[in-house]
Protein backbone atom coordinates (compact mmCIF):
# COMPACT_ATOMS: atom_id res chain seq x y z
CA UNK A 1 0.00 0.00 0.00
CA UNK A 2 0.96 3.75 -0.44
CA UNK A 3 0.56 6.89 1.26
CA UNK A 4 -0.45 9.97 -0.03
CA UNK A 5 -0.19 13.30 1.84
CA UNK A 6 -2.50 15.76 0.65
CA UNK A 7 -2.61 19.81 1.49
CA UNK A 8 -5.44 21.24 3.39
CA UNK A 9 -6.79 24.84 2.48
CA UNK A 10 -6.22 24.95 6.55
CA UNK A 11 -3.07 24.03 7.86
CA UNK A 12 -3.76 19.64 8.67
CA UNK A 13 -3.09 17.40 6.27
CA UNK A 14 -5.15 14.15 5.04
CA UNK A 15 -3.54 10.60 4.41
CA UNK A 16 -4.96 8.76 1.65
CA UNK A 17 -4.09 5.07 0.76
CA UNK A 18 -4.51 3.24 -2.00
CA UNK A 19 -4.35 -0.43 -2.57
CA UNK A 20 -1.69 -2.23 -4.28
CA UNK A 21 1.16 0.51 -3.11
CA UNK A 22 1.08 2.59 -6.06
CA UNK A 23 1.75 6.49 -5.83
CA UNK A 24 -0.76 8.61 -7.83
CA UNK A 25 -0.74 12.33 -8.19
CA UNK A 26 -4.20 13.11 -7.16
CA UNK A 27 -5.60 16.30 -8.41
CA UNK A 28 -7.87 18.24 -5.58
CA UNK A 29 -10.73 18.52 -8.08
CA UNK A 30 -10.56 14.76 -8.15
CA UNK A 31 -11.79 14.92 -3.99
CA UNK A 32 -14.32 16.78 -4.97
CA UNK A 33 -16.07 14.86 -6.97
CA UNK A 34 -15.27 16.64 -10.52
CA UNK A 35 -12.52 14.91 -11.77
CA UNK A 36 -13.18 13.02 -15.18
CA UNK A 37 -14.52 9.58 -15.37
CA UNK A 38 -11.47 8.48 -17.21
CA UNK A 39 -9.21 9.54 -14.55
CA UNK A 40 -11.37 7.91 -12.10
CA UNK A 41 -11.30 4.36 -13.95
CA UNK A 42 -7.28 5.01 -14.51
CA UNK A 43 -6.87 5.50 -10.62
CA UNK A 44 -7.49 3.27 -8.31
CA UNK A 45 -10.38 4.57 -5.72
CA UNK A 46 -9.04 5.56 -1.56
CA UNK A 47 -10.15 3.09 0.78
CA UNK A 48 -8.63 4.93 4.01
CA UNK A 49 -8.90 8.42 4.94
CA UNK A 50 -6.87 9.62 8.28
CA UNK A 51 -6.52 13.54 9.16
CA UNK A 52 -3.97 14.21 11.68
CA UNK A 53 -5.86 17.16 12.73
CA UNK A 54 -9.11 14.71 13.80
CA UNK A 55 -6.16 12.41 15.81
CA UNK A 56 -4.76 15.64 17.21
CA UNK A 57 -7.94 15.98 18.22
CA UNK A 58 -8.86 12.71 19.84
CA UNK A 59 -5.37 12.71 21.93
CA UNK A 60 -5.67 16.49 23.48
CA UNK A 61 -6.35 16.39 27.31
CA UNK A 62 -10.26 17.12 28.31
CA UNK A 63 -10.48 20.40 29.51
CA UNK A 64 -11.40 21.63 32.95
CA UNK A 65 -14.25 23.07 34.01
CA UNK A 66 -15.83 26.55 32.44
CA UNK A 67 -14.96 29.62 33.92
CA UNK A 68 -18.88 30.21 35.12
CA UNK A 69 -18.57 27.14 37.01
CA UNK A 70 -15.29 27.99 38.65
CA UNK A 71 -16.88 31.39 39.62
CA UNK A 72 -20.16 29.83 40.82
CA UNK A 73 -19.37 26.79 42.03
CA UNK A 74 -16.05 27.36 43.16
CA UNK A 75 -16.44 24.74 46.70
CA UNK A 76 -16.58 21.84 44.51
CA UNK A 77 -13.02 22.22 42.64
CA UNK A 78 -11.14 24.42 45.27
CA UNK A 79 -9.62 21.86 47.28
CA UNK A 80 -8.78 19.06 44.27
CA UNK A 81 -6.92 19.30 40.70
CA UNK A 82 -5.68 17.21 37.84
CA UNK A 83 -2.51 18.73 36.17
CA UNK A 84 0.60 17.84 33.99
CA UNK A 85 3.70 18.54 34.35
CA UNK A 86 6.68 18.37 31.31
CA UNK A 87 10.05 19.23 32.18
CA UNK A 88 12.53 21.15 29.85
CA UNK A 89 14.35 18.94 27.31
CA UNK A 90 18.00 18.79 27.39
CA UNK A 91 20.22 21.37 24.87
CA UNK A 92 21.46 19.74 21.87
CA UNK A 93 25.92 19.18 21.79
CA UNK A 94 27.47 20.27 18.40
CA UNK A 95 29.58 18.94 15.25
CA UNK A 96 33.02 20.36 15.90
CA UNK A 97 35.46 20.26 13.17
CA UNK A 98 39.39 19.66 13.61
CA UNK A 99 41.10 23.34 13.96
CA UNK A 100 43.94 23.75 11.07
CA UNK A 101 47.32 22.92 12.05
CA UNK A 102 50.37 25.47 12.30
CA UNK A 103 51.83 25.50 8.79
CA UNK A 104 54.99 23.06 7.76
CA UNK A 105 56.60 25.14 5.04
CA UNK A 106 59.53 27.16 6.59
CA UNK A 107 59.69 31.17 6.76
CA UNK A 108 62.13 32.86 4.49
CA UNK A 109 65.43 33.91 5.49
CA UNK A 110 67.09 36.69 4.42
CA UNK A 111 70.12 37.45 3.16
CA UNK A 112 72.80 39.41 4.56
CA UNK A 113 71.40 39.78 7.67
CA UNK A 114 68.34 41.73 6.08
CA UNK A 115 64.82 41.79 7.71
CA UNK A 116 62.61 39.07 7.27
CA UNK A 117 59.09 39.47 5.10
CA UNK A 118 56.79 39.01 7.66
CA UNK A 119 53.95 39.19 5.21
CA UNK A 120 55.36 35.50 3.21
CA UNK A 121 55.11 33.81 6.53
CA UNK A 122 51.54 34.67 7.40
CA UNK A 123 50.00 32.48 4.81
CA UNK A 124 49.43 28.96 5.68
CA UNK A 125 50.76 29.94 9.68
CA UNK A 126 48.48 28.65 12.76
CA UNK A 127 48.76 29.82 16.13
CA UNK A 128 48.62 27.14 19.18
CA UNK A 129 45.34 27.26 20.57
CA UNK A 130 44.38 26.33 24.31
CA UNK A 131 41.96 24.29 25.27
CA UNK A 132 40.02 23.73 28.34
CA UNK A 133 41.29 20.50 29.96
CA UNK A 134 39.89 17.61 31.66
CA UNK A 135 41.20 15.98 34.66
CA UNK A 136 43.03 13.53 32.41
CA UNK A 137 44.04 15.62 29.85
CA UNK A 138 41.22 15.66 27.24
CA UNK A 139 39.81 18.50 25.98
CA UNK A 140 37.00 19.69 27.36
CA UNK A 141 34.18 19.16 24.84
CA UNK A 142 30.90 21.68 25.77
CA UNK A 143 27.88 20.17 26.74
CA UNK A 144 24.02 21.04 26.01
CA UNK A 145 22.67 22.85 28.54
CA UNK A 146 20.12 20.82 31.42
CA UNK A 147 16.57 21.31 30.70
CA UNK A 148 14.81 22.64 33.65
CA UNK A 149 13.14 21.01 36.74
CA UNK A 150 9.40 21.26 37.81
CA UNK A 151 9.15 21.72 41.49
CA UNK A 152 6.11 21.80 43.59
CA UNK A 153 6.40 24.51 46.88
CA UNK A 154 4.18 25.03 49.60
CA UNK A 155 2.94 29.21 49.57
CA UNK A 156 1.27 30.71 52.17
CA UNK A 157 0.01 33.06 49.69
CA UNK A 158 -2.09 30.52 47.89
CA UNK A 159 -5.71 29.48 49.04
CA UNK A 160 -6.78 27.04 46.97
CA UNK A 161 -6.50 24.83 43.62
CA UNK A 162 -8.77 27.15 41.76
CA UNK A 163 -5.70 28.13 39.23
CA UNK A 164 -4.69 25.18 38.25
CA UNK A 165 -8.75 24.09 36.57
CA UNK A 166 -7.90 27.18 34.36
CA UNK A 167 -4.00 25.89 33.24
CA UNK A 168 -3.38 22.24 34.22
CA UNK A 169 -0.91 22.16 32.13
CA UNK A 170 2.94 23.43 33.35
CA UNK A 171 6.47 23.12 31.02
CA UNK A 172 9.57 24.07 32.12
CA UNK A 173 11.95 25.58 30.15
CA UNK A 174 14.63 23.95 27.61
CA UNK A 175 18.36 23.53 28.06
CA UNK A 176 20.03 26.01 25.88
CA UNK A 177 22.38 24.14 22.73
CA UNK A 178 26.33 24.72 22.06
CA UNK A 179 26.47 27.78 20.09
CA UNK A 180 30.60 27.11 19.24
CA UNK A 181 29.45 27.63 15.06
CA UNK A 182 31.19 23.89 14.46
CA UNK A 183 34.56 24.97 15.10
CA UNK A 184 37.09 23.90 18.30
CA UNK A 185 38.28 27.22 20.10
CA UNK A 186 38.96 28.42 23.21
CA UNK A 187 35.81 30.20 23.66
CA UNK A 188 33.84 27.07 23.42
CA UNK A 189 31.15 26.87 26.53
CA UNK A 190 28.26 24.88 27.63
CA UNK A 191 24.64 25.67 27.00
CA UNK A 192 22.89 27.70 29.53
CA UNK A 193 20.83 25.38 32.16
CA UNK A 194 16.99 25.86 31.82
CA UNK A 195 14.89 27.82 35.22
CA UNK A 196 13.62 25.59 38.10
CA UNK A 197 10.14 26.15 36.98
CA UNK A 198 8.13 26.46 40.62
CA UNK A 199 4.78 26.02 40.86
CA UNK A 200 3.32 27.30 44.19
CA UNK A 201 0.21 25.30 46.12
CA UNK A 202 -1.18 25.70 49.31
CA UNK A 203 0.32 24.57 52.69
CA UNK A 204 -1.75 21.39 53.17
CA UNK A 205 -1.51 19.84 49.28
CA UNK A 206 -1.14 16.38 48.89
CA UNK A 207 0.70 15.45 45.93
CA UNK A 208 0.41 12.43 43.97
CA UNK A 209 1.13 10.45 40.92
CA UNK A 210 -2.73 10.33 39.10
CA UNK A 211 -4.46 6.98 40.12
CA UNK A 212 -1.01 6.02 41.98
CA UNK A 213 1.13 6.36 45.28
CA UNK A 214 1.73 9.38 46.70
CA UNK A 215 4.55 11.41 46.41
CA UNK A 216 4.66 14.48 49.12
CA UNK A 217 2.86 16.03 51.68
CA UNK A 218 3.18 19.39 51.87
CA UNK A 219 2.26 20.22 55.30
CA UNK A 220 4.44 23.67 56.24
CA UNK A 221 5.53 26.32 54.26
CA UNK A 222 8.57 25.95 52.46
CA UNK A 223 8.09 22.77 52.14
CA UNK A 224 8.50 21.38 48.18
CA UNK A 225 9.09 18.26 45.83
CA UNK A 226 10.66 17.34 42.70
CA UNK A 227 8.29 15.59 40.30
CA UNK A 228 9.97 16.22 37.54
CA UNK A 229 13.40 16.28 36.20
CA UNK A 230 14.81 18.03 33.03
CA UNK A 231 16.20 15.94 30.42
CA UNK A 232 20.53 15.84 30.01
CA UNK A 233 22.24 18.20 27.90
CA UNK A 234 23.85 16.49 24.61
CA UNK A 235 27.30 15.82 24.37
CA UNK A 236 29.84 17.50 21.20
CA UNK A 237 31.74 15.36 19.13
CA UNK A 238 34.75 15.98 16.96
CA UNK A 239 34.58 15.46 12.99
CA UNK A 240 37.64 14.50 11.71
CA UNK A 241 39.12 13.23 8.59
CA UNK A 242 40.27 9.57 8.09
CA UNK A 243 43.93 11.27 8.35
CA UNK A 244 43.49 13.18 11.39
CA UNK A 245 41.59 10.94 13.28
CA UNK A 246 44.74 9.64 15.22
CA UNK A 247 45.24 13.27 16.32
CA UNK A 248 41.39 14.01 17.46
CA UNK A 249 41.59 10.98 19.31
CA UNK A 250 44.43 12.06 21.39
CA UNK A 251 42.40 15.67 21.84
CA UNK A 252 39.16 13.56 23.33
CA UNK A 253 37.72 10.30 23.33
CA UNK A 254 34.61 12.06 21.34
CA UNK A 255 35.52 11.53 18.09
CA UNK A 256 32.60 10.78 15.78
CA UNK A 257 33.01 7.26 13.66
CA UNK A 258 29.96 7.80 10.93
CA UNK A 259 26.85 9.83 10.64
CA UNK A 260 24.52 7.89 12.91
CA UNK A 261 26.89 9.43 15.98
CA UNK A 262 25.10 12.37 15.89
CA UNK A 263 22.23 11.27 17.84
CA UNK A 264 24.40 11.27 20.52
CA UNK A 265 24.61 15.35 20.38
CA UNK A 266 20.98 15.73 21.27
CA UNK A 267 19.28 16.62 24.40
CA UNK A 268 17.55 13.85 26.51
CA UNK A 269 13.86 15.02 27.26
CA UNK A 270 12.62 15.89 30.36
CA UNK A 271 10.02 14.07 32.15
CA UNK A 272 6.44 14.28 32.01
CA UNK A 273 3.92 13.06 34.56
CA UNK A 274 0.05 13.65 35.29
CA UNK A 275 -0.30 14.82 39.17
CA UNK A 276 -3.32 14.61 41.51
CA UNK A 277 -3.41 17.51 44.00
CA UNK A 278 -5.24 17.36 47.37
CA UNK A 279 -5.98 20.14 49.29
CA UNK A 280 -6.32 19.27 52.85
CA UNK A 281 -6.77 22.44 55.19
CA UNK A 282 -3.70 22.23 58.03
CA UNK A 283 -5.70 23.19 61.61
CA UNK A 284 -5.26 22.30 64.86
CA UNK A 285 -9.32 22.46 65.49
CA UNK A 286 -12.45 21.65 63.27
CA UNK A 287 -15.91 23.09 63.92
CA UNK A 288 -18.20 20.66 62.85
CA UNK A 289 -22.51 21.05 63.05
CA UNK A 290 -25.69 21.38 61.19
CA UNK A 291 -26.25 24.41 59.34
CA UNK A 292 -26.92 27.58 60.54
CA UNK A 293 -25.93 26.30 63.69
CA UNK A 294 -23.42 28.91 64.25
CA UNK A 295 -19.81 27.98 63.15
CA UNK A 296 -19.42 31.20 61.30
CA UNK A 297 -20.00 32.87 64.35
CA UNK A 298 -18.10 31.10 66.73
CA UNK A 299 -15.44 31.79 64.67
CA UNK A 300 -15.75 35.16 64.21
CA UNK A 301 -15.77 35.63 67.69
CA UNK A 302 -12.91 34.37 68.78
CA UNK A 303 -10.57 34.81 66.20
CA UNK A 304 -9.89 37.89 63.32
CA UNK A 305 -12.03 35.81 60.84
CA UNK A 306 -13.99 37.22 59.35
CA UNK A 307 -16.54 34.49 57.50
CA UNK A 308 -19.87 35.30 56.00
CA UNK A 309 -22.77 34.92 57.94
CA UNK A 310 -26.42 34.92 56.95
CA UNK A 311 -29.53 33.64 58.66
CA UNK A 312 -29.67 31.25 55.20
CA UNK A 313 -28.11 27.47 55.52
CA UNK A 314 -25.12 26.70 53.60
CA UNK A 315 -23.81 30.50 53.90
CA UNK A 316 -19.84 28.72 54.41
CA UNK A 317 -19.22 26.83 51.46
CA UNK A 318 -15.25 26.49 51.70
CA UNK A 319 -13.45 26.01 54.55
CA UNK A 320 -12.47 29.23 56.94
CA UNK A 321 -9.34 29.38 59.19
CA UNK A 322 -8.54 31.31 62.20
CA UNK A 323 -5.97 31.99 64.29
CA UNK A 324 -6.70 31.43 68.19
CA UNK A 325 -4.18 33.37 70.58
CA UNK A 326 -2.85 31.71 73.48
CA UNK A 327 -3.60 31.73 76.72
CA UNK A 328 -2.12 35.08 78.88
CA UNK A 329 -2.24 33.10 81.58
CA UNK A 330 0.11 30.71 80.67
CA UNK A 331 3.75 31.64 82.21
CA UNK A 332 7.04 31.43 80.33
CA UNK A 333 7.74 28.12 78.89
CA UNK A 334 4.57 26.79 79.02
CA UNK A 335 2.54 24.82 76.54
CA UNK A 336 1.54 27.14 73.94
CA UNK A 337 -2.25 27.28 73.46
CA UNK A 338 -1.83 28.97 70.36
CA UNK A 339 -4.16 27.03 67.69
CA UNK A 340 -5.14 27.23 63.90
CA UNK A 341 -9.39 26.82 63.67
CA UNK A 342 -11.46 25.56 60.53
CA UNK A 343 -14.83 26.16 59.88
CA UNK A 344 -16.29 23.78 57.81
CA UNK A 345 -19.75 23.31 55.92
CA UNK A 346 -22.52 22.15 57.60
CA UNK A 347 -23.82 18.48 57.53
CA UNK A 348 -27.12 17.43 56.84
CA UNK A 349 -28.72 13.78 57.07
CA UNK A 350 -27.88 12.38 53.69
CA UNK A 351 -24.51 13.75 53.43
CA UNK A 352 -22.82 10.23 52.27
CA UNK A 353 -25.56 9.94 49.56
CA UNK A 354 -24.57 13.77 48.28
CA UNK A 355 -27.26 15.63 49.83
CA UNK A 356 -26.76 19.01 50.47
CA UNK A 357 -23.06 20.06 49.83
CA UNK A 358 -21.98 16.15 50.39
CA UNK A 359 -19.18 15.36 52.68
CA UNK A 360 -16.30 15.29 51.00
CA UNK A 361 -14.87 18.39 52.60
CA UNK A 362 -14.34 16.20 55.57
CA UNK A 363 -11.46 15.56 54.23
CA UNK A 364 -10.21 18.73 55.88
CA UNK A 365 -10.56 17.09 59.42
CA UNK A 366 -7.67 14.78 58.76
CA UNK A 367 -5.38 17.27 60.20
CA UNK A 368 -7.50 18.33 62.98
CA UNK A 369 -6.33 17.31 66.56
CA UNK A 370 -9.74 17.94 68.55
CA UNK A 371 -13.47 18.70 66.88
CA UNK A 372 -15.58 21.21 68.42
CA UNK A 373 -19.16 20.01 68.22
CA UNK A 374 -21.32 23.43 67.44
CA UNK A 375 -25.17 22.14 68.08
CA UNK A 376 -28.12 24.71 67.88
CA UNK A 377 -30.07 24.26 71.63
CA UNK A 378 -32.72 26.31 70.24
CA UNK A 379 -33.45 23.54 67.42
CA UNK A 380 -36.84 21.12 67.35
CA UNK A 381 -34.53 18.47 68.52
CA UNK A 382 -31.14 18.82 69.44
CA UNK A 383 -30.14 15.97 70.84
CA UNK A 384 -31.15 13.96 67.28
CA UNK A 385 -29.27 16.88 65.58
CA UNK A 386 -25.86 15.73 67.72
CA UNK A 387 -26.37 12.18 66.59
CA UNK A 388 -26.76 12.87 62.69
CA UNK A 389 -23.78 15.05 62.43
CA UNK A 390 -21.79 12.25 64.43
CA UNK A 391 -23.24 9.87 62.11
CA UNK A 392 -22.22 11.29 59.59
CA UNK A 393 -18.86 11.54 60.81
CA UNK A 394 -18.60 7.71 61.89
CA UNK A 395 -19.64 6.74 58.14
CA UNK A 396 -17.05 9.34 56.57
CA UNK A 397 -14.02 8.12 59.17
CA UNK A 398 -14.57 6.47 62.14
CA UNK A 399 -11.09 7.49 63.66
CA UNK A 400 -13.20 10.99 63.82
CA UNK A 401 -14.85 9.91 66.73
CA UNK A 402 -12.30 9.12 68.63
CA UNK A 403 -10.71 12.31 69.03
CA UNK A 404 -11.22 14.72 71.77
CA UNK A 405 -14.33 16.79 71.06
CA UNK A 406 -15.96 19.59 72.83
CA UNK A 407 -19.73 19.84 72.52
CA UNK A 408 -21.28 23.82 72.23
CA UNK A 409 -24.61 23.93 73.06
CA UNK A 410 -25.36 27.37 70.81
CA UNK A 411 -28.05 29.66 71.19
CA UNK A 412 -28.19 29.56 75.12
CA UNK A 413 -30.13 33.07 75.42
CA UNK A 414 -33.30 32.40 73.75
CA UNK A 415 -36.03 31.12 76.41
CA UNK A 416 -36.42 27.98 74.25
CA UNK A 417 -32.75 26.85 75.38
CA UNK A 418 -32.80 28.25 78.39
CA UNK A 419 -35.32 25.93 79.91
CA UNK A 420 -33.55 23.03 79.12
CA UNK A 421 -30.35 23.62 78.91
CA UNK A 422 -29.01 20.74 81.13
CA UNK A 423 -31.44 18.47 80.56
CA UNK A 424 -29.62 19.00 77.02
CA UNK A 425 -25.73 18.59 78.53
CA UNK A 426 -26.75 15.65 80.26
CA UNK A 427 -28.33 13.65 77.42
CA UNK A 428 -25.32 14.32 75.36
CA UNK A 429 -22.77 14.00 78.05
CA UNK A 430 -24.09 10.78 78.40
CA UNK A 431 -23.83 9.54 74.48
CA UNK A 432 -20.87 7.24 74.19
CA UNK A 433 -18.66 4.69 76.57
CA UNK A 434 -16.77 6.18 79.86
CA UNK A 435 -13.49 4.84 77.55
CA UNK A 436 -10.67 6.99 77.71
CA UNK A 437 -9.38 8.59 73.97
CA UNK A 438 -7.07 6.47 72.10
CA UNK A 439 -3.47 7.51 72.56
CA UNK A 440 -2.80 6.28 69.94
CA UNK A 441 -5.19 7.99 67.58
CA UNK A 442 -2.29 10.26 66.49
CA UNK A 443 -0.10 7.07 65.00
CA UNK A 444 -3.67 6.00 62.87
CA UNK A 445 -4.23 9.57 61.87
CA UNK A 446 -0.64 9.53 60.31
CA UNK A 447 -1.73 6.41 58.56
CA UNK A 448 -4.48 7.75 57.14
CA UNK A 449 -2.91 11.35 55.11
CA UNK A 450 -1.91 8.76 52.84
CA UNK A 451 -5.05 6.69 52.11
CA UNK A 452 -8.18 7.81 49.78
CA UNK A 453 -10.62 10.23 50.95
CA UNK A 454 -12.53 8.30 53.49
CA UNK A 455 -12.27 4.93 55.63
CA UNK A 456 -15.46 3.33 56.51
CA UNK A 457 -15.31 -0.22 55.34
CA UNK A 458 -14.82 -3.03 58.35
CA UNK A 459 -16.36 -0.49 61.33
CA UNK A 460 -18.88 -2.60 63.66
CA UNK A 461 -19.10 0.24 66.04
CA UNK A 462 -22.34 2.14 67.02
CA UNK A 463 -22.06 5.78 68.17
CA UNK A 464 -22.65 4.17 71.90
CA UNK A 465 -19.27 2.38 71.68
CA UNK A 466 -17.44 5.88 70.80
CA UNK A 467 -16.26 8.11 73.85
CA UNK A 468 -18.14 11.17 75.43
CA UNK A 469 -17.56 14.08 75.12
CA UNK A 470 -14.92 15.39 76.95
CA UNK A 471 -16.88 18.68 77.99
CA UNK A 472 -20.51 20.02 77.06
CA UNK A 473 -20.47 23.91 77.06
CA UNK A 474 -23.49 26.28 77.27
CA UNK A 475 -22.89 29.46 75.29
CA UNK A 476 -24.31 32.50 73.50
CA UNK A 477 -21.78 33.35 70.73
CA UNK A 478 -23.70 36.39 69.91
CA UNK A 479 -23.99 37.47 73.25
CA UNK A 480 -20.45 36.46 74.55
CA UNK A 481 -21.90 33.89 77.06
CA UNK A 482 -19.33 31.28 78.08
CA UNK A 483 -16.87 31.98 75.53
CA UNK A 484 -13.93 31.79 78.35
CA UNK A 485 -15.37 28.32 79.31
CA UNK A 486 -15.15 27.13 75.74
CA UNK A 487 -12.10 28.23 75.18
CA UNK A 488 -10.86 26.67 78.19
CA UNK A 489 -12.08 23.42 77.57
CA UNK A 490 -10.55 23.47 73.94
CA UNK A 491 -7.11 24.94 75.14
CA UNK A 492 -7.59 21.62 77.94
CA UNK A 493 -8.07 19.40 74.78
CA UNK A 494 -5.23 20.90 73.11
CA UNK A 495 -2.89 20.42 75.81
CA UNK A 496 -3.58 16.76 76.68
CA UNK A 497 -2.87 15.79 73.21
CA UNK A 498 0.57 18.18 73.33
CA UNK A 499 1.65 16.27 76.41
CA UNK A 500 1.15 12.80 74.38
CA UNK A 501 2.18 12.67 71.21
CA UNK A 502 1.69 15.57 68.25
CA UNK A 503 -0.38 14.87 65.08
CA UNK A 504 2.65 14.78 62.09
CA UNK A 505 0.27 15.49 59.31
Amino acid sequence: MATLLLPSHAASHCRVVFPGGSRHPLAPTDLLGGAPRAAANRWPRPIAVACRAATRAKEAPSAGPPPQALAKEAHKYFDHAVISVRAGDGGHGAVLNMPPGPSTDAAPKSRGGGKVDKSKGKKGSGKKVSYKRNYDGSVSLPLGGHGGDVVLYADEAEESLLGFHSKARHCAKRGGNVGANGAMTSRMHNGSAGETLGIPVPVGTVVRRKKGSVLADLAHPGDEVLVARGGQGGISLIDAPDYKRGKAMALSPNVMRDVTDKVLTHGQPGEEISLELILRVVADVGLVGLPNAGKSTLLSAITLARPDIADYPFTTLMPNLGRLGGDPTLGALQFNSGATLADLPGLIEGAHLGKGLGRNFLRHLRRTRVIVHVVDAAADDPVNDYKIVREELRMYNPKYLERPYVVVLNKIDLPKAQDRLSSLAFEISSLGSEECHDKNFNKEISNENFSGHHVSAGNDKELGDYPRPQAVIGASVLRHIGIDEMLKEIRTALAKCSNGMLLQP
